[in-house]
């Protein structure tokens, strides 16, 4: 068997990463080696399954425990099968067998034997997690798209079961069927009793004669899904999308886990966002600005036609209200914003500067209402000179 790589390299986390840590490092390598923007990239394949593969052990509490003290032994039963010592799992002491020897019991249920879970009843799968790119306008008016992630799913040879076709797993001879067998020691203090899982089925009360080759007796197998994803219009960056049903499949014929969908929004190279409304800022000339105009605004709907005022000023804002973004599940709608900017004419010939300078000495002090109220301003500050 190949040796893997360990898990906190894979996703380059120190072993002591938080949980918040391991899912950003996971968002950040499923964008880097995601199939669809390496197409044909196969060691971005690989990249890929294996960032899944350790996200899935480290995102889970008790796998990732098991594997912090036991390697990838502790959490695939069939890595390492043949080494020494056989169980990968720690002892768990009965603390109710232990006083009910030392003391025959006469602690009247001060102390309990843990009930140990059923190895054979369902259990849900854990959720996975993917990222799509969408641009702008698709965030403000929904799209449908097809994302291709990795997941575990129950094995089509053997149908989870994990035992090779025509053949079926059988009740385990050592536990029968309990997952765990007790061990009796005989020291000093008297007759100790341990519960221990068991050696020959790893705990699940079954063994597996004749493995499925397929999934090598484990009944999953990891595999590249695409399912077509509904983005509702109003999504906005970093939001999650939840796909019930569409994660790592469950155990024993439990349910499978949810689909996480991370969403990025492209930026647009006219429009910004703030919550559900749109800005967009919009160049205009001098004459366009002093003497009014008819001009053209872009909008996520298209283009409309507004009429700006006579003496616009530069960073003057109008509103185009209902022009911004579907609230996510509303008809409500924001507005849009559009902020004026007056471009200055640069390299301007000898006749157009004559023009200016004619236009110039034309205008007086009443034209310019916030030159004369700033120069009031100044000579009130500092006196006349």
């Amino acid at each position: 068997m190949a040796t893997k790589r360990d898990f906190y390299e894979v996703m380059g986390l120190n072993k002591g990463a938080s949980d918040d840590e391991i899912k950003k490092a996971f968002r950040k390598l499923a964008k880097k080696y995601h199939p669809d923007l390496n197409p044909g990239d196969k060691t971005a394949e690989k990249n890929f399954k294996e960032v899944n593969e350790a996200y899935e052990v480290l995102s889970d509490k008790d796998k990732r425990a098991r594997y912090d003290q036991f390697g990838h032994a502790g959490v695939d039963p069939s890595y390492g099968a043949g080494a020494a010592g056989g169980n990968p799992f720690s002892d768990d002491i009965d603390l109710g067998d232990i006083f009910n020897s030392f003391f025959g019991g006469g602690f009247g249920g001060g102390f309990s034997s843990r009930k140990q879970a059923n190895p054979n009843a369902p259990r849900r799968g854990s959720d996975t997690e993917a990222t799509i790119n969408i641009s702008f306008e698709e965030a403000a008016k929904g799209s449908k798209k097809n994302i291709s992630y990795r997941v575990t799913e129950k094995c089509s040879d053997c149908n989870g079961s994990g035992a090779a076709p025509g053949t079926s797993s059988k009740t385990c001879p050592i536990c029968h069927g309990t997952g765990q067998t007790r061990v009796t020691q005989r020291t000093p203090f008297g007759v100790i009793q341990t519960a221990r899982t068991c050696d020959k089925c790893y705990g699940s009360g079954k063994v597996i004669e004749n493995p499925c080759r397929k999934c090598s007796g484990t009944g999953r197998n990891q595999n590249t899904k695409t399912v077509e994803v509904n983005v509702p219009a109003g999504i906005d960056e970093g939001q999650i999308l939840k796909i019930s049903g569409h994660g790592n499949a469950g155990v024993n014929g439990g349910p499978s886990g949810d689909l996480h969908v991370y969403i990025n929004v492209k930026p647009h190279p006219i429009f910004e966002r703030r919550g559900f409304d749109v800005w967009c800022e919009i160049p205009i000339t001098f004459v366009q600005a002093a003497l009014g105009s008819e001009i053209t605004v872009p909008t996520i709907d298209g283009k409309v036609s507004y009429s700006i005022h006579e003496g616009t000023q530069a960073g003057d804002v109008f509103k185009l209200r209902g022009k911004g973004i579907e609230h996510i599940g509303s008809k409500r709608r924001g507005d849009q914003f559009v902020r004026i900017n007056i471009e200055v004419p640069k390299n301007l010939s000898h006749k157009q500067k004559e023009l200016l300078r004619e236009f110039e000495n034309e205008v007086t002090e009443s034209n310019y209402q916030k030159r004369k109220g700033f120069f009031e301003k100044l000579k009130s500050v500092f006196g006349e000179n």
